[in-house]
């Protein structure tokens, strides 16, 4: 099997710490360089400490162009950046950024969500790597979307503290967080863009609005969304819808049986699980934000781009104790 060449652009925060964890365990990836100005020249252990044991590489001062795939795991706006100031020197190098940079449209970019874009991400250059909120709960609306019935949606999420990144604020503090929950950005979040973007492309006639409620949650890691909309068919047919368009998807899991949180946590999955009241349905869905809404989801696509087994390095087990 040839390995694939793997560069990481700011590897010292939470995604950065992930997409290390995945890739010095995957069977085809060897990493190259580990890119962080602030911690150069430390090993990566005394920064991601989970992993002492598993790893002698330390961050870099420099990145060189001698990969076949890099991954930005920098900040948004950080990753538009770094591709003006140094993009010519990955000429026919993959890129796949984390950020938000790149999802809305970008010329050159294919928007990395493999249960929507699968063929597109398999002969793309450049993968835009959709957003954690973005992802849930496009998933589950997909396959209404792709059979022309979705009407105005009504949807509430809650994230862990992960989902704030790595820099310190009022709302990530222990102290804050612990026994607390809390309502932000309420009907404004950035990943409604991207959301709409992907409903146009599947139900160009008919827009339906995306009304989205995210909540700041007392735990560390995933996300939870219920998202409620009117469907005029029977629960039967709307379920046979979901498991149809799934089939062949293996992260992306319809449960007949309640879904939580737990489920999900530390795997590349999402669960889907429907219920309906005549013709009102609520779609749930849960996945990990650091994973199958960031760096799993990066590893899936770089698995798509070299033509590995999508799973590949993603086979991971939740924590459901």
């Amino acid at each position: 099997m040839r390995r694939v060449r793997a560069g990481i652009i700011g590897g010292a925060g939470y995604t950065g710490g992930e997409m290390i964890r995945l890739l010095i365990n995957h069977p085809a990836v060897d990493i190259r360089f580990i890119h962080s100005k602030s911690n150069a020249g430390k090993p990566v252990a005394d920064i991601h400490e989970d992993l002492a044991g598993d790893t002698a590489l330390s961050f870099d001062a420099e990145w060189h162009s001698e990969v076949d795939v890099v991954f930005l795991c920098v900040g948004h706006g950080e990753a538009k950046k770094f591709m003006d100031e140094h993009g010519s020197q990955f000429d026919g190098v993959l890129v796949i950024d984390l950020s938000q940079d790149f999802r809305l449209g970008a010329p050159g970019w294919v928007y990395g969500l493999p249960e929507l874009n699968r063929e597109e991400i398999r002969s793309a250059q450049a993968v835009a790597n959709p957003g954690c909120f973005a992802t849930a709960i496009q998933l589950g609306l997909l396959p209404l979307a792709k059979a022309g019935l979705l009407a105005d949606v009504y949807t509430t999420g809650i994230t862990g503290s992960t989902g704030a990144g790595q820099s310190m604020s009022a709302t990530s503090h222990f102290s804050w967080r612990a026994n607390n929950i809390q309502a932000y950005k309420t009907l404004t979040h950035q990943h409604l863009k991207e959301i709409g973007q992907t409903l146009r492309q599947l139900q160009p006639k008919v827009q339906p609005a995306v009304h989205f409620t995210p909540w700041r949650g007392d735990f560390t890691r995933g996300i939870f969304i219920s998202s409620q909309l009117k469907v005029e068919r029977k629960p039967e047919e709307v379920l046979a819808l979901f498991e149809e368009y799934f089939k062949g998807h293996p992260f992306t899991i319809v449960s007949r049986k309640p879904i939580s949180l737990k489920q999900v946590v530390n795997t590349n999955k999402c669960l889907i699980q429907l219920e309906q009241e005549g013709s009102q349905l609520v779609v749930h869905s849960a996945l990990d934000n650091l994973l199958k809404g960031a760096s799993g989801q990066a590893v899936q696509n770089m698995n798509l781009l070299f033509g590995l087994d999508e799973t590949m390095g993603l086979r991971l087990k939740a924590n459901a104790f």
